[in-house]
């Protein structure tokens, strides 16, 4: 058995980097060997920080490279599919960032190669691997609430990206971007989701008119158990970034998120103030290198995958759903599971 992997990471954009930056220090067992970019001086650029020399320009030059053990996806969305699916007929192990892909179509692909080649794959949702909504998951299966009934769930960032960004073409909009987050929650703690409404609006970006997409929605759910839920999506959160989940059982109810970012409180003559936790970054760096490590050990120790293609396509149906919702004004059902 192996006891470091050498790890090939294809898309050096601003997670990327980040990626590259904690395979490089900050994962145990791991080697950041290989970088790719279609931009080869961002690659280039990545992999000399991180210290190696290995950079591609096309990441089919990485997958043949016979010394990486493994490939980190880190490319926009449209492009996972391309990836994965070669890098499993490479024999590759994968870890894939969120979303799975931006069409059920896409994703189908991805599920059938990652099927016929028995390649190990790990998604990316890095939320489950946070302190506070591990801790929750775990109270929770422990019995702490009862029974949960109510799901409620809040994303907001602190301002939009570029409006190029936010093109569903490029983003897959705001359900798939933003929301396929708070979806995979509403599984992870609730169970299947049998039907939502959402309704959204542009509201605070009139620049954003035109583009296919809403800077602002609401989700309302409705799981096959008969629970119910809720999900806030909001571009234009301004104080900061604002990450909140609620879990209302049948003997209590637990709260995950915060709005502080250091335990430091300016006291004066009519207010009480503190920071604001600035982006995604700050919030979920934890996370995201638990999750690395995570898949690192798994295939160092024979694991199976905590987050599977299967979870992958659930949330985006949920997303997808979510979104025809909001065009067409009513309720959208879902396949029941295994359809």
């Amino acid at each position: 058995m192996k006891s470091k992997l050498n790890i090939g990471l294809v898309g050096a954009g601003r997670m990327g980097i980040a990626y590259a930056r904690y395979l490089a220090n900050r994962v145990p067992g791991a080697t950041l060997y290989a970088v790719s970019d279609v931009r080869l001086e961002a690659a280039k650029a990545a992999a000399s920080e991180c210290g190696t020399g290995k950079a591609y320009e096309d990441f089919h030059d990485l997958l043949a490279d016979q010394t990486v053990d493994a490939v980190v996806v880190m490319t926009p969305t449209k492009l996972h599919k391309d990836v994965v699916v070669a890098a499993a007929r490479a024999g590759k192990p994968i870890f894939c960032e969120k979303p799975l892909a931006l069409t059920v179509e896409d994703a189908n692909a991805i599920k059938d190669a990652v099927a016929v080649t028995g390649v190990f794959f790990q998604l990316g949702f890095m939320r489950r691997f946070d302190a506070g909504y591990a801790a929750a998951k775990s109270k929770i299966n422990a019995g702490a609430i009862g029974k949960p009934c109510v799901f409620k769930s809040t994303s907001k960032d602190k301002e939009r990206p570029s409006v190029d960004y936010l093109r569903p073409e490029n983003s897959g909009g705001l359900f798939i971007d933003m929301g396929i987050h708070d979806f995979d929650l509403a599984r992870w703690f609730m169970g299947d989701v049998a039907s939502v409404y959402s309704t959204g609006g542009v509201l605070a970006y009139p620049e954003m008119k035109g583009i296919g997409d809403w800077d602002n929605a609401l989700t309302n759910l409705r799981f096959t158990n008969g629970c119910i839920g809720m999900v806030s999506l909001s571009r234009n959160g301004v104080y900061g970034y604002g990450i909140y989940t609620e879990i209302v059982g049948t003997e209590g109810t637990i709260q995950i998120g915060y709005d502080r970012e250091t335990p430091v409180l300016v006291m004066k003559k009519d207010s009480i103030a503190h920071d604001t936790v600035p982006g995604f970054y700050e919030r979920f760096e934890n996370a995201y290198i638990a999750q690395l490590q995570n898949f690192v050990q798994n295939l160092l120790h024979d694991r199976p995958a905590p987050i599977t293609v299967d979870d992958g396509i659930a949330a985006q149906k949920i997303a997808l759903a979510a979104t025809k919702s909001a065009q067409e004004d009513g309720v959208v059902k879902l396949d029941s599971p295994g359809h």
